[in-house]
C-alpha cells in the first residue's frame, strides 16, 4: 500500500512541479493524473496494489470534503456578501457540464451504421 500511495503522490508532485515551472493554467494534480493515466496505458493497466489502494482512498473520499466544508463555514460572511456571483457561476458551470456530458454521450453512442462503418 505504501508503494502505491507513494506512486500516486509522486505523480501529483511531478504534475505540480510541471504546472508551476511552466506557468500552466492547469492545476498540478490534474497534470499528474494525466501523467498517471498515460503511464498506466503504456504499462497495460493497474497492478493489484495500486487498485486496492485506490479503492481504499475512494471509500474514504467523503473525508476529503471536511476541510472544504470547514473553510466555507469559516468564510461564511464572504459567501453571504458575494452570493449572486457564486450562484451564477454554479448555475453556469452546472449547465456547461450537462451540455458537455450530453454531447460526449451522443458522440459515444453513434451507431456504426450512421457513421458508414460495418457492424
Amino acid at each position: 500500500m505504501i508503494s502505491a500511495l507513494s506512486a500516486l503522490l509522486v505523480f501529483q508532485l511531478a504534475g505540480e512541479v510541471l504546472a508551476r515551472s511552466l506557468n500552466l493554467p492547469i492545476p498540478g494534480p490534474v497534470i499528474g493524473m494525466l501523467m498517471l493515466f498515460v503511464a498506466l496505458v503504456l504499462r497495460g493497466g493497474t497492478g493489484d496494489e495500486l487498485q486496492s489502494t485506490s479503492q481504499n482512498l475512494l471509500q474514504h473520499l467523503s473525508l476529503l470534503f471536511v476541510p472544504a466544508g470547514t473553510g466555507i463555514m469559516v468564510h461564511l460572511h464572504r459567501v453571504s456578501d458575494e452570493w449572486l456571483p457564486l450562484l451564477i457561476s454554479l448555475l453556469l458551470s452546472t449547465l456547461g457540464t450537462l451540455v458537455v456530458t450530453a454531447l460526449v454521450m451522443k458522440l459515444c453512442q453513434r451507431s456504426p451504421a450512421a457513421s458508414g462503418e460495418a457492424p
